[in-house]
């Protein structure tokens, strides 16, 4: 039985896919949901357990799914866990010295946003063995298109901080430019036709219409919060001495962004 703990805004639609698939999956989530896949409940969520993924927004959380509230990582059943959060990559690779030997770890956190999520086509930076990635494999082509395997356990979570701070700054960089374009009169969807042809283009102003989070402004319990969060994840595995100011001048960014409203 595979199960997937996390059943938010990625986690949910991840569910639906691998069932939609024909694997044996359910979903648990410690807030209710109206779905008969996705259960509150530990021990009926751990029955037969064979591989865990988690999906759950940050180092507490997963902690409380590993080794706290649900300790999910002592069930005799477990073969596997796949951790697709994203986290500090020095916390991912310091699980294997947490979790019993006979479990295997991939790490395989994800992006392409809810969109990318609901229509199965999530691009997933892979971290693990060759042989425990193959043994999965077909739990990704359910989810995803895009697979990168970047090397040992913990480098997929290294590949995919490095990535995430590249689209937090164009995150911070494009809603900076709209919003000039605003002041100086220029037409939003002009500019983003633009944008999307010419030098500028980037991942947020070409899917600008269809990223959940695009015109969103920081708030705790959203994408653009976790965007603040994964830019603290690429700067707790920054090498030694590096100039950090830059990351931290877009992290200051986007944790400034305002709600951007929608065009007519």
């Amino acid at each position: 039985m595979i199960g997937l703990a996390g059943c938010g805004r990625m986690g949910a639609p991840m569910l639906a896919a691998l069932i939609e698939n024909g694997f044996s999956a359910k979903g648990f989530d410690v807030v209710p949901k109206a779905s008969d896949e996705i259960t509150d409940d530990p021990v009926s969520f751990t029955q037969d357990l064979e591989t865990l993924i988690t999906v759950v927004r940050d180092i507490e959380q997963t902690d409380d799914v590993l080794f706290g509230a649900q300790n999910f990582s002592s069930l005799p059943s477990l073969k596997r866990i796949i951790v697709s959060s994203t986290l500090s990559p020095r916390y991912v690779r310091n699980l294997r010295n947490r979790i019993p030997e006979h479990i295997s770890l991939i790490d395989a956190p994800m992006s392409g946003a809810q969109i990318a999520a609901a229509n199965g086509t999530l691009s997933f930076m892979l971290g693990g063995t060759p042989h425990d990635l193959d043994a999965v494999q077909p739990l990704f082509n359910a989810m995803g298109e895009h697979f990168h395997r970047m090397g040992a356990f913990g480098s997929g979570m290294q590949a995919k901080v490095l990535n995430n701070l590249l689209a937090a700054s164009n995150t911070a960089m494009t809603r900076l430019v709209l919003d000039w374009a605003d002041d100086a009169g220029i037409d939003e969807t002009a500019l983003l036709n633009l944008i999307h042809t010419s030098s500028g283009q980037n991942w947020l102003a070409s899917g600008f219409d269809g990223i959940e989070f695009a015109r969103d402004g920081h708030d705790p319990s959203n994408t653009i919060a976790i965007l603040v969060k994964d830019v603290a994840s690429a700067l707790d595995a920054a090498p030694i001495g590096a100039d950090t100011a830059l990351p931290k001048t877009v992290q200051a960014a986007i944790k400034s962004l305002k709600p951007r409203p929608k065009t007519t």
